[in-house]
């Protein structure tokens, strides 16, 4: 799994969550929610420290990742965190993996 951020998404966690440099952004599977890669799961989003990292990226200072034990949500897919400019918020995409 490759994960990627977008310079503005990346900015737009760093405003809207008021984070410092370094801070540590994950990535994890919740029960419920829209737009999930899988029906009746969805993205949540926590500021929290890593435990066992599966993939990672700095952007904008800001290290975005996801755990290993939330890997299999992805089933061989990448994903792409860019901003919606419709919404002013950052869209999840999901695509096969290194393409």
């Amino acid at each position: 799994m490759k994960l990627q951020v977008s310079k503005e998404a990346a900015k737009w966690y760093k405003d809207e969550l008021d984070l410092e440099e370094n801070s540590p952004i994950r990535f994890y599977v919740r029960y419920g929610g829209v737009g999930g890669n899988l029906p009746g799961f969805s993205l949540g989003v926590a500021v929290q420290e890593p435990e066992n990292k599966h993939a990672s990226v700095i952007v904008e200072g800001v290290s975005f990742y996801v755990e290993t034990k939330d890997a299999w949500y992805f089933e061989d897919k990448d994903l792409k965190v860019q901003m919606n400019n419709k919404l002013a918020e950052p869209a999840f995409k999901y695509t096969s993996l290194n393409k």
